[in-house]
């Protein structure tokens, strides 16, 4: 059916000059094995007269002239025009309908209204006068409106009777949902919340507080409590939605826990703090909720537009957000546009934690929680990958975690609780205690056109499952964080006790992580090469970070196998399938941030950062150490290229350019082949990082002064063809473990330190 799709284009523009939403590689709903797509007729004659050849192509009574018409039929379900049950997803109704349960039918709930977009200024007001009147008709309120041209996007926030939104979801023709303006109806954007478990009272900082310097990343997540002993003199807070004054100080539990991770990591493991403070911006108020009153897509823009006005250095944006109201299925959501919008526009790189997944579910092997318990570690893991893989379609990431050009985090069962702590776990059970691998509750990919999502893994902490309840199986839920099973953070007080510490996990703490990190790569950039690096553009930095961030990832590989071995499919020529499976889990791998940060004896990173034109390429030369040529041992040559692409919001081509590394040439004297344990070539072509490896364990062939070329090509455009220029980072290793000289004589070889435009160093 993926090439019926693409046949299916290619006939409607042949034929028509129409144009299809979405890109040729749309994943359907999970258990569809037939994708969908949605096709833009220029006005509503043109439909009339499509859904009339369609009725005829039904009766075999198309005329002369009209049967090339066939071969775009042939491939379609149905030919409809855009109606209630398009404007509300299932999911949607099944949030609605929990909502409203209950509730006396003159109640108000509040509700997102996406609107269809029009360029057109004036259509655009006769459609929102059209959906506003019928809300006040019915006795609804219009609380909110935005509209954003850059993505596409102008929506209303408005109460509605509880009455009407049953309208809504029974999916009424004379309802709002039949309004033709309409183009989505969801429940109000809910923010993913954490818990602190285990809190106490903190002990006071060691070391004489540092000068720190002017931020170069911002924390968009809860108000914090600003006072901590842990954060003071850390954060750099603005508040222009003012939020901290209704914020209760002993509910500030996730901006406090996100704060204290970025800027000390997880407490248990007593790393140095960041040089520089924080610039922070609450967007969720009392009780870790969004505002009531706006629209998360207008605050999140807003709050990002302040900060690059007011903080210009800023390159790194943690968002360890979600909408638990929005799962992703196939369309991005206008959160996600934005973030891509913003990324290319203002040269910001965003993590974004994958979202959580805090819903019980079944485990079918076991029929009693001692069955459970008692299962050895092997049979638990593999119980687990069964059930995850089974429900997978209910597991998808929230919004704005498909977002392209963003990296997006889920959370590893990766913490530094000590063996004594540990055991006060032992009333819950570790689902996965033999491998490294992505929590229960960390949401699976894909992404957009199956894109490769989550990127990477970063610590989430150690989460273990508690039981609910059996009936012919046993039903889990993912537990909270604790001393035996989280990540050290600094807590609210409670009960008059200032300055405590507890205990967090999931992907939010996760992109909080992955948001330190890239700040120590920072750090580490800065302090070799000073203001040469510095005096990079924000666009520049901000994707040799990705790069940098991605790099190192790895897929586990008894993680891998055990995914493998599970889940299959199994057969001839299911490979690609395979890795489908096992990247759904853990995307590129897991980023252990001691490697993406610290330097090793026996590897050496180079880096390289500039723009490519259409269709251009750029040929970045490597040094090869002669000090792995001739030694029959293990290495490797690794490659990852990151970049920030235009979007077309409404378009099929979305993301607008595409980057990739041509295979390199001499491969084979270097005695590498492509990495087994990988997503392939085809599975990396359809985000914004394109990450391939080649190991081996014969010898080399290294001539003195020896270099390799790494082609970096950029294809035609898709779509409209793209004027300005892409900014792209590259990072490549070579790594020959316990070769000591590897990385003395590749530093003496590279070239000498980056300018702008940068060069490749090490």
């Amino acid at each position: 059916m993926r090439g019926s799709i693409s046949a299916f284009a290619a006939a409607i523009q042949q034929i028509a000059g129409l144009e299809l939403v979405d890109e040729e590689e749309l994943e359907g709903d999970e258990g569809d094995d037939h994708p969908f797509a949605y096709l833009l007729v220029p006005d509503m004659a043109a439909l009339r007269n499509l859904e009339s050849l369609w009725r005829r192509w039904q009766a075999r009574q198309l005329v002369r002239g009209e049967t090339t018409w066939a071969n775009v039929f042939e491939h379609l379900r149905d030919l409809r025009p855009w109606g209630p049950n398009d404007r509300v997803h299932s999911s949607d109704r099944i949030f609605l309908a929990s909502i409203v349960d209950g509730l006396d039918d003159r109640e108000l709930v509040r509700v997102e209204i996406e609107l269809v977009f029009r360029s057109n200024d004036a259509a655009a007001r006769e459609g929102e006068a059209e959906v506003s009147g019928a809300i006040t008709a019915r006795g609804g309120v219009i609380i909110s409106r935005s509209r954003l041209p850059d993505i596409y996007y102008h929506a209303l926030l408005a109460d509605v009777p509880v009455w009407a939104v049953r309208e809504i979801i029974e999916q009424r023709i004379d309802g709002i949902a039949g309004l033709e303006s309409v183009m989505h109806i969801r429940p109000q954007s809910e923010a993913t919340t954490v818990e602190i478990g285990d809190p106490t009272e903190t002990q006071p900082a060691e070391g004489a507080e540092r000068a720190l310097g002017e931020p170069i990343l911002a924390l968009l997540d809860g108000v914090p409590v600003s006072g901590h002993r842990r954060l003071a003199a850390h954060m750099d807070l603005d508040d222009p939605f003012d939020l901290e004054p209704g914020a209760l100080v002993e509910s500030r539990s996730h901006g406090t826990a996100m704060a204290s991770l970025i800027i000390h990591g997880d407490l248990n493991r007593n790393e140095a703090r960041l040089p520089r403070q924080i610039h922070v911006i609450p967007v969720m108020g009392n009780a870790d909720g969004f505002p009531r009153d706006r629209l998360v897509v207008d605050l999140i823009y807003l709050a990002v537009t302040r900060l690059r006005e007011q903080r210009p250095r800023i390159v790194i944006v943690n968002l360890s957000l979600g909408n638990r109201y929005r799962p992703f299925h196939s369309q991005l959501s206008p959160w996600a546009r934005l973030l891509d919008r913003l990324a290319y526009r203002l040269g910001l790189l965003f993590i974004v934690s994958a979202g959580n997944q805090v819903n019980d579910f079944g485990i079918a092997a076991y029929a009693t929680s001692r069955d459970y318990e008692d299962a050895d570690g092997q049979s638990r893991a593999r119980s687990m990958i069964t059930a995850l893989h089974t429900i997978m379609a209910e597991r998808r990431l929230l919004s704005p975690a498909e977002t392209v050009n963003g990296v997006t985090v889920g959370g590893c069962n990766i913490d530094a609780v000590t063996p004594a702590d540990r055991a006060l776990a032992r009333t819950l059970v570790d689902p996965f205690p033999d491998h490294v691998m992505a929590n229960p509750s960390s949401s699976l990919g894909p992404g957009f056109a199956r894109s490769v999502k989550p990127d990477i893994l970063m610590p989430g902490a150690r989460e273990h499952m508690r039981f609910v309840r059996n009936h012919v199986h046993i039903d889990v839920v993912p537990a909270t964080a604790s001393r035996g099973a989280g990540l050290k953070v600094a807590a609210p007080p409670r009960a008059g006790r200032e300055n405590r510490e507890g205990y967090t996990n999931g992907t939010s703490a996760a992109a909080a992580l992955a948001s330190r990190t890239c700040h120590r790569i920072h750090d580490a950039l800065e302090a070799t090469y000073g203001e040469e690096f510095l005096r990079l553009s924000p666009l520049q930095r901000a994707v040799l970070l990705k790069a940098l961030l991605v790099h190192p990832a790895q897929w586990p590989r008894d993680t891998a196998d055990l995914i493998k071995a599970t889940v299959g499919p199994w057969g001839r020529g299911q490979a690609g399938k395979q890795k489908d499976n096992i990247r759904r889990f853990i995307g590129y791998g897991y980023v252990d941030a001691e490697d993406a940060v610290a330097c090793a004896a026996d590897r050496a990173t180079f880096f390289a950062t500039g723009h490519l034109g259409a269709d251009r390429i750029v040929t970045v030369d490597v040094p090869v150490p002669i000090a792995i040529g001739g030694k029959a041992r293990p290495h490797s040559l690794s490659a990852t290229l990151a970049w920030f692409s235009p979007v077309s919001p409404g378009r099929k081509s979305y993301r607008s350019c595409r980057l990739k590394i041509l295979q390199p040439t001499d491969l084979e004297t270097l005695a590498v082949a492509g990495h087994v344990w990988q997503p392939d070539e085809h599975q990396i072509n359809r985000g914004t990082v394109y990450s391939r490896c080649w190991s081996g364990e014969n010898a080399p062939a290294v001539a003195p002064n020896m270099t390799i070329s790494l082609i970096v090509q950029r294809d035609p455009d898709q779509g409209t063809v793209v004027d300005q220029t892409i900014p792209f980072g590259l990072a490549v290793t070579i790594s020959m473990p316990g070769e000591v000289a590897l990385y003395d004589e590749a530093r003496a070889r590279a070239a000498p330190p980056i300018r702008a435009p940068a060069t490749p160093g090490v």
